[in-house]
């Protein structure tokens, strides 16, 4: 049986296998190919991925200082080329890349980055909004770039040329290195809060893409698209492109077209105004000269000549309204007198005398059917009186008893039948010439004493 002393602990072993790694002339600096894995961004930290290919797969880590040189952005599946060493990670076990450098694979790690970058721009309109109009006449002129370069003089020397009453104010900022493109971006924030400038220029001489790239970082890249003021991009050359330029309102191609885009010739101003001068001039005097004709003929006129005419025509004007006023007042008087007439002979027609004429003879004429019709109606009245006079005499009892007839009554009562009557009852003989009174001793036909 061994010693439990012969077998080692999984730390030493480690440790061990972590020193071989660390000697190992081969692995103190790898440079490897693969494709990203397992990557997930973490901002301002350490990166931690894999690299793979079709057969195998590496744990990689990036430190934070190294991962912010990188001008890329990695993303899964992009295919890379890498300068590292290769270590070991002891609490796992596991062996690992710690990656010091890392670009594209077949594409420039700057080329891919400045590809991104413009995408990302485009994609926020930088590049399509609207470009500020340059000032034809600027009175002062900021310019970001280097005090030592010869971007400087160019557009010093261009710009006395062309226009020497413009004033140039530099804003020193490096153009090349890693600190460029914060110190750029600062400058132009600087030239803005100023206040008092027209036009702003930005630029550096030719260069590889490398010299050329704080011009394609984005922090520069946003100052331009907030600068108040018009920028002018001249950064490298005509077939060198950059982010700058793209944002920028006016892109020159060097320092010295940057100065002719922003000033104008100053002799050629000058002439231009002689000339705008002449013009203006010349102008002038053709529209006195045609004010003074409009004038002349304008004096000449009947108006100043014979003013009388000017109201000649309203004269003859008014007569004829006159004229019109009265025939019309005429026509008006005839037509009303014409109502008035047939108003007067409606009234004639419609008047109640001929009413109260016909009522009058009609009252006549019932008075006088009125007085026959009472005449013939008393006549009639009278004779039928006298047949009933004569009826009545002949009916009158006076009369009959006249003849020698009488009425008895008894107890005032007339006695119209024996039977009424009693012996011994006291009754009254009414005669034409009075009455008499009797008494009854016997009545035939009547009551009888038994």
């Amino acid at each position: 049986m061994s010693n439990s002393q012969d077998y080692l602990t999984v730390s030493a072993l480690t440790q061990y296998l972590k020193r071989k790694f660390e000697v190992d002339p081969y692995l103190g600096k790898v440079y490897l190919t693969g494709e990203i894995s397992n990557y997930r961004p973490r901002a301002n930290a350490h990166q931690y991925f894999s690299l793979k290919d079709d057969h195998a797969k590496i744990s990689a880590i990036m430190f934070r200082s190294a991962f912010a040189k990188v001008k890329f952005q990695p993303e899964v599946g992009m295919k890379v080329m890498v300068v590292g060493r290769i270590g070991l990670y002891e609490p796992s076990g596991s062996y690992q890349i710690y990656i010091e450098r890392m670009e594209p694979d077949g594409v420039g790690a700057l080329y891919q980055a400045y590809e991104q970058l413009k995408k990302k721009l485009a994609t926020e309109g930088l590049f399509s909004a609207a470009k500020k109009p340059l000032p034809r006449f600027p009175k002062r002129i900021a310019v970001v770039t280097s005090p030592s370069g010869a971007v400087i003089r160019d557009i010093i020397t261009t710009t006395r040329r062309r226009f020497p009453i413009a004033q140039i104010v530099l804003y020193p900022a490096q153009v090349q290195g890693d600190a460029a493109a914060p110190e750029i971006a600062r400058q132009i924030a600087r030239a803005n809060q100023a206040g008092n400038f027209d036009t702003l220029i930005i630029g550096r001489g030719g260069g590889s893409i490398e010299d050329l790239w704080p011009f394609n970082e984005e922090v520069v890249a946003r100052a331009i698209a907030d600068s108040a003021l018009p920028v002018i991009s001249s950064v490298g050359h005509e077939t060198d492109t950059t982010i700058a330029d793209l944002v920028a309102d006016v892109r020159a191609a060097t320092p010295t077209a940057a100065a002719e885009l922003a000033v104008p010739v100053f002799n050629e101003v000058m002439l231009q105004l002689n000339q705008d001068q002449t013009r203006v001039f010349n102008a002038f005097q053709n529209l006195v000269q045609h004010d003074r004709q409009r004038l002349a003929k304008l004096q000449a006129s009947y108006v100043f000549t014979q003013p009388n005419r000017l109201y000649e025509g309203y004269l003859q004007k008014l007569d004829f309204l006159n004229e019109r006023l009265k025939q019309a007042g005429q026509q008006n008087v005839a037509q009303a007198q014409q109502q008035a007439q047939r108003v007067v002979q409606r009234l004639a027609q419609q008047t109640p005398i001929h009413r109260v004429r016909q009522a009058q003879t009609q009252l006549t004429n019932l008075q006088q059917r009125l007085n026959r019709g009472t005449t013939l109606l008393m006549n009639a009245k009278q004779q039928q009186l006298a047949r009933a006079i004569q009826s009545l005499d002949l009916l009158s009892p006076l009369k009959i008893m006249g003849r020698g007839y009488a009425f008895v009554t008894h107890d005032d009562q007339i006695v119209r039948s024996a039977t009424t009557l009693a012996p011994d009852q006291t009754v009254q003989i009414h005669l034409a010439d009075g009455q008499a009174t009797a008494k009854i001793s016997k009545v035939d036909g009547g009551k009888t004493n038994g």
